[in-house]
């Protein structure tokens, strides 16, 4: 494993790239109601990025069983975990939830972020999974500050969504970020405190709960081999962030501010 210790002026360029998918996201939020398509969504992500003079890196990203990601953010609606596919057939309707996922690439670096909005009026049920996801976001954070572990990153999010009787998806996990998107060392939401490689200044890294309201099982959808479904079929939430490991508290490089001026805090 080689972890990649960045410059300030290697940090100062992630940031630039990390604000902007909080902007990107902001932007999106403006267009969340129910009757947009997951496409017209993509359309106006890949407009807001390359106007912005970045190039959205998800776009013609590999997959393992062949193939690239056809589109600029991922879109990934009640039971799909992540790496939904925008589509005109998925049209959002008032209760459903969505995961936008967005990454970009700008002057050399990657940013990336995630943020599950509501569409419309959701059950009290599915807002409790969102605003306990989110959390546990930032108790994982709280987490990442040099002489610390992996494992405490891990384990602030895997005992915060247990509590409250949600699942953690185990198959899927945060990762370094930096030049390329996805870095060593691999940020998993599960763990113990203590294990794990020990951060350092300058680490920076996206932590990223995918937590379900169910079991945690999981398939990949055989049609695209892309989007990444559970298997009872309940709803998941999946917020991120891109940090920088700091000594005595975690820097972080993106933004939810843009999404909630507009959506409000979900707590």
């Amino acid at each position: 494993m080689k972890l990649f210790l960045k410059t300030e002026d290697e940090i100062e360029l992630m940031r630039r790239a990390n604000q902007l998918v909080g902007q990107t996201l902001g932007e999106l939020a403006k267009y969340i109601k129910p009757g947009i398509t997951t496409l017209q969504l993509d359309k106006i992500a890949d407009t807001f990025i390359r106007d912005h003079g970045a190039i959205p890196t998800f776009k013609g990203f590999p997959n393992p069983y062949g193939g690239v990601f056809p589109a600029s953010i991922c879109t990934s609606v009640n039971e799909v975990v992540v790496h939904g596919v925008p589509n005109d057939n998925t049209i959002l309707r008032d209760g459903d939830i969505i995961s936008i996922d967005c990454g970009t690439l700008l002057d050399g670096f990657c940013g990336d972020s995630a943020y599950t909005f509501c569409v419309g009026e959701v059950s009290a049920e599915v807002r409790q999974l969102l605003c306990t996801t989110k959390e546990s976001l930032y108790k994982g954070i709280e987490q990442a500050v040099a002489g610390r572990h992996l494992g405490d990153i891990s384990s602030a999010v895997q005992s915060h969504c247990e509590e409250q009787g949600y699942g953690i998806v185990r198959e899927l996990t945060g990762h370094g970020i930096g030049h390329e998107m996805h870095e060593d060392p691999q940020v998993p939401n599960y763990g113990r405190r203590g294990n794990g490689v020990m951060l350092k200044a300058g680490m920076c890294i996206a932590i990223e709960p995918m937590i379900t309201m169910g079991a945690r099982d999981i398939f990949l959808d055989a049609k695209d081999r892309w989007t990444v479904r559970t298997r009872d079929g309940k709803p998941a939430a999946h917020f991120e962030h891109t940090i920088c490991v700091r000594k005595g508290k975690a820097e972080v490089l993106s933004s939810f501010d843009g999404i909630e001026k507009i959506e409000g805090k979900l707590y």
